[in-house]
């Protein structure tokens, strides 16, 4: 299998990069959008990034809103008919919550685009399971608790709903079809000794892939840092043996637990991210990127309420540059290292090109 998290992905769409710039003549559709269709969850993680008060993301949110129904075949459309290769359902809440989601992926799997979702994976069952492990790309289940009573804890929900979750998994596998089911599971102090057997469980459930990360608790990185600085030595060791027990042909083990930068401070003057991947709220705003959704001070780049998608995005290329990261982007960001390759790629003196 290759490199499912590679950064240089990007570089495979030479005429999206050359489009980015302000000095280019042409907008050029996004590669990949996010869309989130609801920030309805029956879940109440306590790390949930949309409802922590020292981050940023999701300041302005209401866990009310939903895209209708009809806004939503409206975007999908547009972005078929615009050549976006992917669209990608999260959160704010679960989007297996949205009412309209088994429609909107039945009219997906009519065309070219290519869909995956995130999840809690409790709704992970019926027609809707059915038509992801035959269609989607991938889906990915977020987890935290290693047992039944630990998970019941971190969300706030009832025991036994880890026993259910991770049936829901078994069953999707056994449904066949190309979806790659992986899981995310999130560290922190509390579950920094169970990930082991976290792993194995997970494993034997026929799943395709374990992604490992921190839970990321303030947009100061030392802060983040002090936190981990307990449990780091005993979570890395776990890593090491889950790699050396489980990684193979079947079963990938993604090591993203790491420190943190101290600074989350920004070097260059424009994100060429917003371009190849932006937000569509539930709130049907457009927003510059994943870690500013539902920041209104910041993040949002226009509605969606009162115009079509592409009308939007073909109209909005000054504003893709109203956002200046050394002032406004102080935070943990997850397209920093890509953003840093594609300024550089763009910066390459064309005359000593051919001295590779």
């Amino acid at each position: 299998m290759g490199q499912v998290y590679s950064n240089l992905k990007v570089l495979h769409y030479p005429e999206k990069l050359a489009s980015l710039p302000l000095s280019a003549q042409e907008t050029l559709a996004p590669i990949h959008i996010r869309i989130k269709p609801t920030n309805v969850c029956a879940h109440h993680c306590s790390y949930c990034a949309y409802r922590v008060d020292a981050l940023q993301v999701g300041q302005d949110m209401n866990e009310r809103d939903e895209i209708p129904r009809d806004k939503m075949m409206e975007i999908i459309d547009d972005v078929e008919q615009m050549g976006v290769e992917a669209v990608t359902f999260s959160g704010g809440g679960d989007p297996f919550y949205y009412k309209p989601l088994l429609d909107v992926v039945k009219r997906i799997v009519d065309g070219p685009l290519k869909f995956a979702s995130l999840t809690n994976g409790a709704k992970l069952s019926g027609e809707l399971a059915e038509i992801f492990a035959a269609h989607a790309t991938w889906l990915r289940v977020s987890m935290d608790g290693w047992d039944d009573k630990s998970y019941a804890d971190y969300r706030g929900i009832r025991e036994g709903e880890f026993t259910k979750v991770l049936e829901n998994m078994r069953a999707f596998k056994q449904l066949g079809g190309a979806c790659k089911l992986g899981v995310s599971y999130i560290v922190d102090q509390k579950n920094a000794a169970h990930i082991e057997t976290f792993v194995e469980k997970i494993y034997s459930l026929g799943v395709d892939n374990v992604k490992i990360a921190p839970c990321v608790i303030s947009s100061d990185g030392k802060e983040n840092n002090r936190y981990h600085e307990p449990i780091y030595n005993r979570v890395r060791e776990q890593i090491d043996r889950t790699k050396e027990r489980f990684s193979g042909e079947n079963f990938d083990i993604y090591d993203a637990y790491h420190i943190l930068d101290e600074k989350f401070d920004k070097e260059y003057h424009w994100c060429p991210y917003i371009q190849i991947l932006p937000i569509i709220g539930a709130d049907q705003h457009v927003y510059s990127c994943q870690d500013k959704p539902y920041n209104m001070t910041c993040g949002f780049l226009g509605s969606l309420k009162e115009q079509r998608f592409r009308d939007f995005w073909y109209g909005a290329r000054d504003k893709f540059f109203d956002i200046e990261p050394t002032k406004e982007c102080k935070h943990h960001c997850l397209a920093n290292e890509k953003n840093k390759l594609i300024l550089n790629y763009l910066d390459a003196e064309t005359d000593h090109m051919s001295f590779v």
